[in-house]
């Protein structure tokens, strides 16, 4: 099989370990920068090169699109699906994940737990728009921030009112939500391969910090989770329509809350919490789904398409065990 790993930076560890594993079970692997990639269109005819050679015969695409390059990054990928190239998540899964707005409509109209959100335009509406999430501390987020960047707590309401007016100022689009106490400054990393919650963490939140990704500095260890937290987890990624994805949850006193739904989440801190192979699953992952696949690229193509279009829709209940 020859795979094509979307990323900016050969080096970085997820990707290295996604070349380590895919070649360790004897399948050819290039890395491309995204941007590096031009594309040519015309009716029924796709191409895409890279530094002056044109990109053919690849078997499967690993997109490793980060938050700066979305619209280019997800242009590639659409690009290589159109022509017949299997993409593990596809080019409108990330779009639909990427916007946390979206995603949150998306999981609470299949009833999945959510913290509480508003959000809203008008200044003149501000006052109202935090009296509908309730009493302080609120947390608001960017729309498109990535790593806990872009999130701020506001303990106080005016606080809040003099946040949300900044980020007016800046033409920011963002979200509030309600502060989940009881979590006491810790989410669970699911991390979801097919049909399969394959490995598990607990991040906690540094001294003086709510948020608990480990690029702000918090800590992780492996974590065994409840059966309706896997549900949550397998439920929320195939809502986004992702083959694999990163299902960040709270634990709250009302059951799991879906904090936010990854499409390119990173290896490292799970790898390294859980003992995992995670890498290895993705590359068993892909191989299972392009054997399944009808010869020819219009199957794959199709079977994409089909992925897509069910996104959107009302999706059945998905229901696993954590991967060991």
């Amino acid at each position: 099989m020859k795979i094509a790993i979307l990323s900016r930076n050969a080096s970085l560890y997820s990707t290295r370990r996604l070349v380590e594993a895919a070649r360790a079970r004897g399948h050819s692997v290039r890395v491309l920068d995204p941007l590096r990639c031009y594309m040519r269109i015309s009716a029924g005819s796709f191409e895409v090169h890279w530094r002056g050679r044109a990109l053919r015969g690849f078997d499967a695409l690993i997109p490793r699109i980060g938050a700066s390059i979305t619209f280019y990054g997800t242009a590639v990928v659409r690009q290589f699906e159109m022509m017949g190239v299997y993409s593990l998540n596809g080019s409108d899964a990330i779009l639909r994940a990427r916007d946390k707005l979206r995603s949150l409509q998306l999981l609470a109209r299949e009833g999945l737990g959510l913290p509480t959100t508003v959000f809203g335009d008008n200044p003149d509406d501000t006052r109202d728009l935090l009296a509908m999430l309730g009493e302080p501390p609120h947390v608001i987020k960017l729309n498109e921030g990535a790593q806990g960047q872009g999130v701020l707590l506001a303990e106080k309401r005016s606080a809040a009112q003099g946040m949300i007016e900044a980020f007016r100022a800046l033409y920011a689009n963002f979200i509030v939500q309600e502060f989940v106490r009881e979590a006491d400054g810790a989410d669970l990393r699911c991390f979801v391969v097919g049909d399969r919650v394959v490995a598990a963490m607990r991040r906690q939140a540094p001294e003086g910090d709510f948020r608990a990704n480990i690029h702000r500095g918090g800590s992780a260890h492996a974590v065994e989770l409840s059966g309706e937290e896997v549900d949550s987890a397998l439920r929320a990624a195939r809502v986004m329509g992702l083959e694999v994805a990163g299902v960040d949850l709270l634990r709250s006193a009302r059951g799991p809350l879906v904090l936010e739904v990854n499409s390119s989440p990173g290896l490292e801190g799970i790898e390294g919490a859980s003992g995992v192979d995670v890498a290895g699953a993705i590359i068993d992952h892909i191989a299972a789904r392009t054997t399944r696949a009808e010869p020819g690229p219009r199957a794959a193509r199709s079977g994409r398409q089909r992925a897509s279009r069910r996104s959107d829709a009302a999706p059945p209940t998905a229901r696993g065990k954590p991967g060991k």
